[in-house]
Order: structure tokens, then sequence, then C-alpha cells
């Protein structure tokens, strides 16, 4: 087998710089900061201070600009010069790890789910910005996410929550519903993809809709990657129930081009009308409701939401939870926290959440009081998601050793394989060798 052959010689557990491998790494990201007076102006002389904030470039393009405009703002009151990137959602880590590797680079990033424990020896502890945040009062999810033993690394910002997003003209063509097990999904996929309409689901390299899916339906059938200890535990009769129900449902009710699809795949597969439903954040509805001004698309009009099935072991989910980070290495350490306070000011939160329309949910029931959720019933299911999310690698604990697998996909590619063809057994062996080399 190809793999073994690979690690034959290779000892167990995986450095850092395996991982900037693994993650496509190419180059280093340069920038200036000089250093300079907190709340003063730079001698005439002197460079003038900059801070460099790199973050994704969203899927709503009215955030990206609301953003630069906190920081313009920001900036001027700082009497700092602020650099906004915006990048590929997938660059981002890659990014941030090539910042740890060289030390320079962005003084704040903002970064998806546990990744900042890649990092960690190289963040700003920033518990009293997280305590300042709501502390307790903030979701369980980012507690793991960027909690360690009883410090935080990183300061929440917002989630982004998956639901399927579905055609119920299409549905009611073929006679389906929207399913409240997996197994009821399955039936009623199957429905829709007689009619020419399947489901699309991403099962590629793609940071959100692969691993949101992948991660429920193992969890929805009591699978689990390690268990409560951090010891392996992807061989076991939950995960062979969890990969028989994706093979059936990949090839009854899926549209199996997914396997090399991304992100944004299932959203313009949406659009153009050749799927019926498709696991997403409120992205492709947001959209829609955006362009319906100029368009007046009757898309609209036929797209509803229902949330991730249940499954024998119950529902668990997962969000995409969004913190930012300082690194230590940043001249201007004072003004980046000043930032993320600025940008958590109430008011300035509140134009964030309302721009955003229901695609991100905030880092604490407090969004929930937001008008935006009373102005489209459409929007509730994703509401609530938050609060019932947990980390990915649950229930293993949120450390560096869940990280690193789900950076390498490694739960990802074990679906993945099971519905290209590879048998149940070997697709958990391919797993549970590749755990084993980040868990023991």
């Amino acid at each position: 087998m190809k793999t073994k052959t690979r690690r034959q010689n290779q000892p167990a557990g995986v450095t850092r710089r395996d991982l900037l491998k693994t993650t496509g790494v190419a180059a280093a990201a340069a920038t200036g900061a000089s250093l300079g007076l907190f709340g003063g102006k730079a001698p005439a002389f002197a460079q003038q201070r900059e801070l460099h904030y790199l973050e994704w470039s969203s899927f709503v393009p009215e955030s990206d600009k609301e953003v630069e405009r906190q920081a313009a703002e920001f900036g001027k009151a700082e009497g700092i010069k602020m650099k906004v990137e915006h990048v590929g959602p997938n660059d981002v880590a890659p990014r941030a790890a090539v910042i740890t590797e060289s030390g320079t680079g962005a003084d704040v990033v903002q970064i998806i789910n546990q990744y900042p424990k890649l990092y960690a020896d190289k963040l700003l502890d920033v518990t009293d910005l997280f305590q300042e945040a709501g502390g307790s009062q903030i979701y369980p999810v980012y507690h793991a996410t960027v909690g360690m033993g009883g410090r935080y690394i990183g300061v929440p910002y917002f989630s982004t929550a998956a639901a399927f997003a579905y055609r119920t003209d299409y549905f009611k063509q073929a006679g389906a519903k929207p399913p409240t097990t997996w197994e009821e999904f399955l039936k009623e996929g199957a429905k829709i993809k007689k009619l020419g309409y399947p489901v699309g689901q991403a099962l590629g390299h793609s940071f959100g809709d692969p691993p949101g899916f992948c991660y429920a339906v193992l969890w929805a059938y009591g699978g689990k990657q390690a268990d409560e200890k951090g010891k392996v535990a992807i061989n076991s009769k939950e995960t062979r129930l969890a990969l028989r129900f994706a093979k059936e449902f990949w090839s009854s009710a899926c549209d199996e081009g997914g396997l090399a699809w991304d992100d944004t795949a299932n959203n313009r597969a949406y659009a153009a009308g050749t799927i019926g439903a498709t696991r997403n954040g409120s992205s492709i509805y947001f959209v829609l409701k955006r362009n319906w001004a100029k368009s007046k698309d009757p898309l609209i009009n036929v797209s509803d939401h229902f949330v991730d099935p249940k499954g024998p072991a119950g529902q668990r989910t997962s969000v995409s939870a969004y913190s930012r980070v300082i690194f230590t290495h940043s001249k201007v350490q004072t003004a980046a926290k000043n930032w993320i306070r600025f940008s958590l000011q109430k008011e300035n939160y509140a134009k964030f959440m309302a721009v955003n329309g229901g695609y991100t949910n905030g880092y604490s029931p407090a969004s929930n009081n937001h008008p935006l959720w009373d102005e489209d019933p459409k929007l509730q299911p994703f509401k609530n998601i938050p609060s019932i999310a947990v980390h990915f690698g649950w229930p293993a604990p949120a450390d560096r050793k869940a990280t690193e697998a789900e950076a390498k996909y490694i739960i990802v590619d074990m679906f993945a394989r099971a519905v290209k063809g590879d048998s149940v057994e070997q697709a958990i062996k391919f797993a549970e060798q590749e755990l084993k080399l980040i868990y023991t």
C-alpha cells in the first residue's frame, strides 16, 4: 500500500514542518511594522506604524467592505495605518503557518476552528480580550477551539453554520419532503435524484462543506476519530454504519461529481438549478436575496432550509468557528488588541452582523437578538445551530492532534475513499493508520 511505503521510516507524530508541506505552503508573506508610541503621532522622520490584518475573502462581498470601513475608522482614531488583506478561504491557514515559521507577516489573523492550536507558541495570550468579549457567555465551541488550560489564544469573532438548502419545487415534483433522519434523507434524496436534481455535496479538500458533512454523519451514527482520552477509536461498528450509509447515499441520492468540488461548486450548481439540495451556509440563499432586486430571480421563492438530520446516535453538528489571533512577533500588539476591541464594540459588531444578513452567527447567544433573524423565517434554521455545535474531532480533546487530523482531511478522505469504491474496511484502515500517526 503506498501510504505504508511512504511512511515506513517516518516516526510517529507530525511536526509543524510536515504540516506545512501538507497544506501546500509556498512562500512567506512579508510585512513591515515599526515601533511607535501608543495613541500618539510618530515623529516626522519615522516610518508610520502599520497594523497588518489578514482575513478571508468572504462569500458576502459587503462583509469585506464593512471590515475595511471599520479598519479605516479605527486606523484614524488609533493613529496607525491599517493594512487589510483578504485571501481565499483555503489560503488563510497555510499563510498563518508560514507566518509562524518565518516570524514575519500579519499581526492579526482571522482563522478557523482550532487551527490556532497549531501555532500556539507564537500567539499572544489574549485571555483578557476573551473575558471582555463575554467569557462564560461565549458559546462552548469557542472555549474548545481557542482555550488552552485556562488561557485563551484567540478571540471569537463569528461562526458560519450549515443547513441544507433545498428546492421546494423539486421536492414537490418528486413527492419528497424535508427529512428528519439520515435514513429518511436517503429515501427522499433518491427521489429528487431520479427526477434529475441530485443532492450536491463536496468531498474534496476544502475547509467548510466536506468536513462539516462527514463529521455530522460520523457523529450521527456514533462514530468518532478518537475518544475522550485521545485514543484512536475510528475502527468501530459505529463508523462502519456511517460509511455504509454514506456509500448508499452517495450512489442513490448525490451528484457523484462532488468528489472534485470545493466550497463554491455547490453554490454554483444550486444557482444553476442542477441540484435539488446541498449542505451549505446561508450564503446561497443570501446571494439570491441580494440579487433579487436586480434580477427578480424566482429561485428565491422556491428555496428553503432544513437542519442536519438525526442518526441512531442523535444529532451532532459543527460550525466553522472563526477567531482572531495576534502573533507575538507583532511590534504593535497594543494596537492589535485595540483593533479587536473596536470591531467587537456593540455598534460595530451589529453593523457587521447586519451586512452579513444571516450568513454569520455571533459568538454568543446575545447575537440572537439581532433584528435580522426576525426578518426572514427561512433563516430561522441557522439561528441556534452554534448552541449545539461541537468542535471537529469531538469527543476527543480540541487539541493540536485533533486539529492536525482536521487539517489533513483524514475523515473526509475516509468518506471519499468509501464512496469512490473502497470497501468500508479499507477506508477505515486508511483512517486508522493516519490517525495513529497523529495520536500516538
